[in-house]
This record gives C-alpha cells, sequence and structure tokens, in this order.
C-alpha cells in the first residue's frame, strides 16, 4: 500500500481540489492518504508556505500547486 500525504492550509482552494480527487480515486488503487495542515508547524510552514498543495508517495514529491487523477494512478501503478 502507498502512502500518500497531502500538505495543505485551511481556506486553500487548490488543496481541496486535490483533497476531493484523492477522495474519488481512492478506490481504483491501493494507496492511503492523509492531510497535514502546515500552519500547525512552524517548520512545515517555513518549507511549503508558498507550495501546497504539495503531495507526497511514499515519501517522494510528486505534485506540487495541482494534481492530476489519471497522473496520479500511474503513478501509484508504477507506470508515472
Amino acid at each position: 500500500m502507498h502512502a500518500v500525504v497531502v500538505y495543505s492550509r485551511k481556506g486553500c482552494h487548490l488543496c481541496d481540489i486535490v483533497k476531493e480527487t484523492l477522495t474519488e480515486i481512492q478506490g481504483k488503487a491501493d494507496f492511503q492518504w492523509r492531510e497535514v495542515d502546515i500552519d500547525a508547524d512552524p517548520e512545515l510552514l517555513q518549507k511549503y508556505n508558498d507550495e501546497v498543495p504539495v503531495v507526497f508517495i511514499d515519501g517522494r514529491k510528486a505534485f506540487k500547486y495541482r494534481m492530476d487523477g489519471q497522473q496520479f494512478l500511474r503513478i501509484v501503478a508504477g507506470r508515472g
């Protein structure tokens, strides 16, 4: 199972779109995702302040700002 982390913040429209996409495609691949609010952690805030949303798959940065659901599925299937 792939571990997916979405670094985001409240009030971020692009973050909401990425989270909606992950929810929609959840049953199409073997992954679990979780959200991390960068505003709750000063180190993450400094690191990702101007980059949210940032999506990591298995510890590697895969997307920034926008995420294509089909491209995400190809990555987790090993064809990305």
